[in-house]
């Protein structure tokens, strides 16, 4: 998904095409269950502001499924699970396969990407 100057650029460019082209062009598609495709038009629509400089209500930094905002705070579940949850994981932009070390320290978890440095060595 194009964003920024990026985004403006390839809008400006692609000139007077249709709304669902101009968005698909962008990259703002995903797959439905089915394999039809979807397009994202509040997701394109929100990076194009963005790129404009407009910022819609502080963003959706801290806000998750349904608009509900994010605690920051996960429970072990009853079967020993620590469950991190989706919004988290899409802020990261994390997909499915990453793969993280496993880092233990005083009453912490830290998660490092395979591969990636670790800065704060303890």
């Amino acid at each position: 998904m194009l964003t920024g100057a990026e985004l403006l650029a390839k809008v400006k460019d692609l000139g007077d095409v249709s709304k669902t082209d101009l968005a698909t062009a962008c990259g703002y598609v995903s797959k439905k269950k089915d394999g039809s495709d979807r397009v994202n038009f509040t997701a394109f629509y929100e990076a194009l502001l963005n790129a404009k400089g407009i910022e819609l209500g502080g963003g959706s930094a801290g806000i998750g499924k349904g608009g509900r905002k994010l605690s920051y705070v996960a429970t072990v579940q009853g079967n020993g699970n620590l469950l991190i949850g989706k919004a988290y994981t899409a802020m990261l932009d994390l997909k499915p396969g990453d793969e993280f070390e496993i880092k233990l320290g005083r009453k912490q978890i830290r998660l490092v990407p395979v591969g990636g440095a670790d800065e704060d060595e303890d």
